[in-house]
């Protein structure tokens, strides 16, 4: 078991990402595309953005998957990530949610008002922003 670590700690990223279920996330995905340029096929590389909310995380190390879910044209898409992909460029949590649950998959069966989830605040980020927003205000107006 201990060679079986260390051979998967080279494939685990070197910058964790931290991010939880119930978040709204930007996954940046790496897409390879065959384009032909004078007769010559080359291959070509850009980054896609799937955004949505995370209902579900599992695994541990090499093996550690997440779950995200959107609705497209009326239809939910979901998509499963491993975490230490390579073609996983990057994960942006855009808002967090508050939950009480590990898995969110009762929001597949949900939908217009009923699948919005409670938002949380973060301690830091509304004690920092939230007075100097007011007094700027106030201050241009008098």
């Amino acid at each position: 078991m201990r060679k079986l670590a260390e051979v998967e700690k080279q494939f685990m990223r070197k910058v964790p990402v931290t991010f939880g279920v119930g978040d709204n996330v930007n996954v940046g995905v790496v897409i390879t595309e065959t384009v032909e340029k004078k007769g010559k096929l080359e291959e070509k590389e850009r980054i896609q953005l799937f955004s949505g909310r995370v209902i579900a995380r599992r695994g541990t190390g090499v093996n550690e998957f997440f779950t995200v879910r959107r609705i497209v044209a009326g239809e939910g898409v979901e998509r499963v990530f491993p975490v230490h992909s390579p073609k996983v460029a990057n994960v942006e949590v855009t808002s967090s949610a508050r939950v009480r649950r590990a898995k969110l998959y009762f929001l597949r069966d949900r939908s217009g008002k009923s699948v919005r989830l409670q938002e949380r605040y973060n301690k830091d980020a509304k004690s920092g922003s939230a007075p100097s927003a007011p007094a700027e205000t106030a201050g241009a107006s008098a």
